[in-house]
């Protein structure tokens, strides 16, 4: 699954073109590495996101098409905040 398409249904980031244009500004980090928003995504990678002052590191656990806004978190787990 593309980066990008992931952390909108992950509800990570509230919108797919905000989530491409973090990754294509460098602030987006899969296993360590700059990713662009069509990265593919695996089970396991860690990917890491700087929000201003801040950032996030989560781990991917699942990969779906498509998810209720209830189950979304399902999709991760947070390493650190």
């Amino acid at each position: 699954m593309r980066l990008d398409k992931f952390l909108k249904l992950s509800r990570v980031i509230k919108r797919r073109t905000v989530a491409a244009s973090a990754a294509d500004a460098g602030r987006v980090l899969v296993n360590g590495r700059a990713a662009k928003p069509g990265h593919k995504l695996k089970v396991g990678d860690i990917v890491q996101i700087e929000f201003g002052g801040s950032s996030l590191t989560i781990r991917v656990k699942e990969l779906r098409e498509s998810i209720r806004k209830e189950e979304a978190e399902t999709l991760y787990e947070v390493i650190a905040q």
